[in-house]
C-alpha cells in the first residue's frame, strides 16, 4: 500500500488523483507584482486603478501560471473573477511567443450570453492595452456572417470569445482550429449548462486537446458544476472562496417591504419622485411586460428610465448597459428570463416562466385563449440574455426587486448588482403578503403568491452568513396622501398602451441597431448621442402628475415619508442650495403671485383653533 506524501504540518499533500479545495488566506500587503506578471500587464493593472489583487486573483494567478493542474475557481459576484483568469492567459501568450511565431489559437474562452462576450472582449484589450500588438483577441457574434467570421478566424487569434454554440459551429465548419490550444475557460459555468449548451459542450469537449488546461469559474458550485467537471476536467483543484465572500459583503444593507401589489407602484413613485433614495437604480421585474407597464408609469410624473429585455437587439442591449454604467442613465428596468437556476428546492422552480401577453390577460380575468402560443412568443426573445449573472454593471446604489425573485439563488444574483469592488449599496424587496395576493387584479402577477415561501428562504440563507434582512418602514399615513395621484398614472397605463410601446421600441431599436451600426463602427465618438430613454407614450399624459406639490408632503419634508432614517446611498454629490437648478430667470417657472402661479401653491389657509 502506497504512502502519501505529507508537508511539514504533517498534513496530506494533494495528489493527482485528489482534487483539493483551497480557501481564501490572501495577505494583506501583496501587490500584483508579487504574482510574478509581466511588466507590461502590471502597467496596464495600474492603469485600470486596480490597487491590490483580490482573493480570487491572488490564489488563481499564481495557480494557473504554474500549469501544473485544472482549476475551478467558486467565488462572488464583482470579486474579480474575469481578470484572475485573463492575466495568466495573457502572460502564457507573451511568453510562448518570446519563443515561437507561429500563428495559433492559445485560448478559447467560452461564456454564456453575447453581453457577458462583449464584456470579456473589453478586459481582454483593456488588460493588453500596453501589449495589444502582441495579442490578437476575437469576439464571436451570431450577428456576424459565417464569411466574416471565417475571415477573423483565419489569422489564428490568440483569444477567441464565443458562446459555446458560436464555438461549435465553427468548429463544425472548421473555421476554429484547436490543435495548440493551451487553455479553455468557461465563465459562470453553471450558467452555461442551464442555457441549454450540453450538446455543443460535448462537441467541444472531444475538440479539444487533452494537454489543454481547463479553468472553469462560477459563483456557484451546482450539480452543473459537477456534470461540467467531469466533462472537461481532470482532478481540478478547487478554489472555494467562501470565507473572502463573507468579509467583502459588509458594504449591503438589505431591506424588504411588504406591501400590496398596487403599493409597489405607489411606494415607488414616492421614493424616486421625492428622492428618498440617490443615486443608479437597477429595477428587476418579473416579464417584458411588467417592464414597459413600469416605464409608462414613471413617464406619468416625468421620470426617465431605460428598459433593458430579451427582445431588443443585442446591439441595442449592449450599448445601453455601456451607457448605463457611464451613468448616463439613473434607472434601468431589467426584466430577467434567465433567473431560474439549478434544481433548488422551491416551490416555483418547477414553473416554467409564462407568457408575458397570456400571463398578463390571465391576470386582467381575461381568457388568454387567443394569447399568441409560447413556442410563438418565446421565439422573438434571446435565449443567450440574461442580466442578474454576469454582466458588471458599474456604481449601482441600489437594486430594487420590484417583483421579488423566484428563487433564493435569484436573490442572491440579482443584490450581487450592488456593492461591488468594496463599495456600499443597497437591496431593497417589495413582498406581497399571501393575504394580499390578487387585492389588486389590473397589477397583479402570478408568481407574487410564492413572495413570502421565497422570502422566508432568503431570510435563512443571508442569516446562515451573518446578515440580516431589515424591514424598510414607510409612514403609510403620509405616503397615502399620493395614492390618487397613483391611481390616475395606473389609468393612464393600458394593456393596449403597453402592447403598443413594446412594439414601437423593439421597432425603433432595430431601426437604431441595423441602420447605425456601421457608421458608429467608424465613428465610436458618437455613441454618446444614441439614447434608450425616450418617452414612449401612454394611452393618456397629464402634464400635472410631473410634479410633485407641496401641500402633498407632510410639515416635517420628505423624511417624513419613511419612519426611519436609511435608504439615503449618496453615490452622487448632493448640491447645496447655491448649486441648485432653483433659480428663476424672468419670464419662465412660476412665481406664486404671477399671472401663471399654481393656485394650489399659492392659496394659505389656517384651521380654526379648538
Amino acid at each position: 500500500m502506497m504512502k502519501r506524501k505529507l508537508n511539514e504540518n504533517d498534513q496530506p499533500v494533494p495528489t493527482e488523483s485528489t482534487p483539493s479545495t483551497a480557501k481564501a488566506t490572501p495577505s494583506d500587503d501583496a501587490t500584483f507584482a508579487d504574482l510574478g506578471l509581466e511588466p507590461r500587464l502590471l502597467q496596464a493593472i495600474a492603469s485600470q486603478s486596480y490597487r491590490k489583487p483580490t482573493a480570487v486573483q491572488a490564489k488563481a494567478i499564481p495557480l494557473i501560471l504554474d500549469g501544473g493542474c485544472d482549476v475551478l475557481a467558486r467565488a462572488k459576484t464583482g470579486s474579480g473573477k474575469t481578470a484572475a483568469y485573463l492575466l495568466p492567459i495573457l502572460q502564457s501568450i507573451l511568453q510562448r511567443k518570446q519563443t515561437s511565431a507561429t500563428p495559433s489559437t492559445s485560448a478559447l474562452i467560452l461564456v454564456p450570453t453575447r453581453e457577458l462576450a462583449d464584456q470579456v472582449a473589453k478586459n481582454i484589450e483593456s488588460l493588453s492595452s500596453f501589449c495589444a500588438k502582441d495579442i490578437q483577441a476575437v469576439k464571436l457574434s451570431d450577428k456576424l456572417p459565417d464569411a466574416v467570421q471565417r475571415s477573423l478566424l483565419a489569422s489564428s487569434p490568440d483569444i477567441v470569445v464565443a458562446t459555446p454554440s458560436r464555438a461549435c459551429a465553427c468548429l463544425k465548419n472548421s473555421a476554429l482550429v484547436l490543435d495548440a490550444l493551451g487553455f479553455l475557460c468557461l465563465d459562470e459555468a453553471d450558467l452555461v449548462m442551464s442555457y441549454g449548451y450540453e450538446d455543443d459542450l460535448q462537441s467541444i469537449a472531444a475538440s479539444v486537446p487533452k494537454h489543454t488546461r481547463k479553468i472553469l469559474v462560477s459563483a456557484t458550485l451546482t450539480p452543473e458544476i459537477q456534470t461540467l467537471k467531469g466533462l472537461f476536467c481532470r482532478n481540478p483543484t478547487v478554489l472555494n472562496l467562501e470565507e473572502a465572500e463573507a468579509a467583502e459583503g459588509d458594504g449591503l444593507t438589505q431591506y424588504v417591504v411588504k406591501c400590496g401589489e398596487d403599493e409597489k407602484f405607489l411606494l415607488i413613485y414616492v421614493m424616486i419622485k421625492c428622492q428618498l433614495i440617490k443615486g443608479k437604480c437597477l429595477i428587476f421585474v418579473d416579464d417584458v411586460d411588467r417592464c414597459y407597464r413600469l416605464r409608462l408609469f414613471f413617464e406619468q410624473f416625468g421620470i426617465r428610465s431605460v428598459v433593458l429585455n430579451s427582445e431588443l437587439p443585442v446591439n441595442s442591449r449592449l450599448h445601453v448597459v455601456e451607457a448605463f454604467s457611464k451613468n448616463i442613465y439613473d434607472i434601468l428596468i431589467c426584466s430577467d428570463e434567465k433567473e431560474l437556476l439549478g434544481n433548488e428546492d422551491n416551490v416555483a422552480d418547477d414553473e416554467e416562466p409564462a407568457d408575458a401577453e397570456a400571463e398578463t390577460q390571465k391576470s386582467n380575468g381575461k381568457d388568454s385563449s387567443n394569447a399568441p402560443s409560447k413556442k410563438k412568443r418565446r421565439s422573438k426573445r434571446d435565449k443567450e440574455f440574461g442580466v442578474s449573472r454576469g454582466i458588471d454593471f458599474s456604481n449601482v446604489a441600489l437594486v430594487l426587486n420590484f417583483d421579488f425573485p423566484r428563487t433564493a439563488k435569484s436573490y442572491l444574483h440579482r443584490i450581487g448588482r450592488t456593492a461591488r469592488a468594496g463599495k456600499t449599496g443597497m437591496a431593497l424587496s417589495f413582498v406581497v403578503p399571501k393575504e394580499q395576493f390578487r387585492k389588486h387584479i389590473p397589477t397583479t402577477i402570478d408568481t407574487s403568491e410564492h413572495d413570502e415561501k421565497v422570502l422566508s428562504k432568503v431570510t435563512k440563507q443571508q442569516t446562515a452568513k451573518g446578515k440580516e434582512v431589515k424591514p424598510y418602514n414607510f409612514d403609510m399615513t403620509q405616503v397615502e396622501a399620493f395614492r390618487y395621484r397613483m391611481n390616475d398614472a395606473l389609468r393612464a397605463v393600458t394593456q393596449v398602451a403597453i402592447r403598443e410601446a413594446r412594439t414601437r421600441e423593439i421597432r425603433q431599436e432595430l431601426l437604431k441597431s441595423e441602420k447605425l451600426r456601421r457608421h458608429f463602427e467608424e465613428n465610436p465618438a458618437e455613441l454618446h448621442h444614441l439614447r434608450h430613454d425616450g418617452e414612449l407614450r401612454a394611452a393618456r399624459t397629464q402634464a400635472h402628475l410631473k410634479h410633485v406639490p407641496d401641500y402633498l408632503l407632510p410639515r416635517e419634508g420628505k423624511k417624513a415619508l419613511t419612519s426611519e432614517n436609511v435608504g439615503f446611498v449618496p453615490f452622487k454629490k448632493i448640491r447645496d442650495g447655491k448649486g441648485r437648478r432653483g433659480r428663476i430667470t424672468k419670464g419662465k417657472g412660476r412665481r406664486a403671485g404671477g399671472r401663471k402661479a399654481d393656485p394650489l401653491r399659492s392659496f394659505k389657509a389656517r384651521s380654526k383653533a379648538k
